[in-house]
């Protein structure tokens, strides 16, 4: 569908309301394709960093959004292996140099050029976004883009951390948290063949079956760490939460070689003492989403397995509302901007 006017749901100032703008639709440039977006995920807490002004390099007026999935509606000069009408998705990656050491040795979401949508151009609460061709990964048919665009970030970060985590299947996988990131990092964790346990506050039990794990822990009343070194010790804590002092406590939970791998956003600090550490050559270290190639193993992985982000939807003209939702937590567990297009 190839539209001729593109709307933006756009922010004037940090903290501002989102304003319906409408744009001519752009052309694509050298090594660019035009994507027609039919669906935006609402990433709330790096969406929040960036809408609010915090994040460096952010210029207003600016559109938000980073968890893209639509079709080629147009090919610039110089893009190969791109067509119109492909199915398509943008996550935080949305282009890099290709020259710089992180680049060239592969790690080309720690570019020091990184591009990002929305920070460095026009992001996806849009009808159409033109972006690098190398930002993009293929859609699989098996996924709607309502379920593909939260998956292009939010499930591309827990997917890829379990990943190159050290765990292997059969190993005992605790996810920390049950949020727009956790609930997907236990699905992952249980189609990958871990022993998943889930990590969360409150009566969640039920929950953390239905998402596939076998063992729940309630942080808010039972010790963490002894309850993972009932289970014989985790070999990876994937922590999906803001908390810094919930990602502490399962540290000592940790078994031989033990990882805690940190993939929710903050500014606290994790304590640990070098014993701590020390003792079982643990390790804690922080893992940042991934690049193009990356979400596409994820959508094809989540295509086969039949992961799913949890979703509730609103139309493009509604994101100040959604977003307000988003923020308030009262979403379970991603919103999901349509357009109808």
């Amino acid at each position: 569908m190839s539209i001729t006017v593109n709307r933006q749901m756009r922010l004037a100032a940090p903290g501002a309301d989102f304003t319906l703008v409408e744009q001519p639709v752009r052309e694509p440039g050298v090594n660019q394709v035009r994507v027609t977006v039919e669906a935006c995920g609402i990433c709330t807490h790096s969406d929040m960093l960036v809408g609010s002004g915090h994040f460096p390099g952010v210029t207003f007026p600016l559109t938000l959004g980073h968890e893209i999935a639509g079709r080629v509606d147009a090919v610039g000069p110089g893009v190969a292996g791109w067509s119109v009408g492909d199915r398509v998705a943008v996550g935080w990656y949305g282009g890099s140099c290709g020259h710089c050491y992180a680049c060239r040795t592969g790690e080309a979401i720690y570019c020091e050029e990184l591009q990002v949508p929305s920070v460095s151009y026009p992001g996806g609460f849009a009808d159409s976004v033109v972006v690098p061709a190398m930002a993009l990964a293929a859609v699989p048919d098996e996924l709607t883009a309502a379920e593909a665009a939260p998956l292009a970030c939010a499930g591309m970060t827990v997917f890829n951390a379990l990943r190159r985590s050290a765990a292997r299947p059969g190993d005992t996988v605790a996810v920390l948290g049950l949020g727009g990131l956790g609930h997907l990092g236990v699905q992952f964790a249980a189609k990958m063949g871990f022993e998943t346990v889930a990590i969360a506050r409150g009566d969640k039990a039920e929950l953390a079956r239905r998402l596939g794990a076998s063992h729940y822990i309630d942080n808010s009343t039972a010790d963490v760490a002894k309850e993972l070194q009932a289970l014989g010790g985790a070999k990876v804590v994937l922590s999906t939460v803001s908390s810094a002092a919930a990602a502490s406590a399962t540290i000592d939970g940790l078994g031989l070689h033990g990882e805690l791998v940190l993939a929710g956003l903050s500014m606290e600090k994790v304590e640990a003492s070098i014993f701590q550490l020390g003792h079982g050559g643990k390790r804690v270290y922080g893992h940042f989403s991934g690049s193009s190639i990356d979400t596409q193993d994820t959508l094809r992985f989540a295509a086969q397995t039949g992961v799913r982000a949890w979703t509730e939807q609103a139309r493009l003209e509604e994101a100040g509302a959604a977003f307000t939702r988003a923020v308030s937590g009262d979403v379970r567990f991603r919103m999901v901007l349509t357009t109808g297009n």
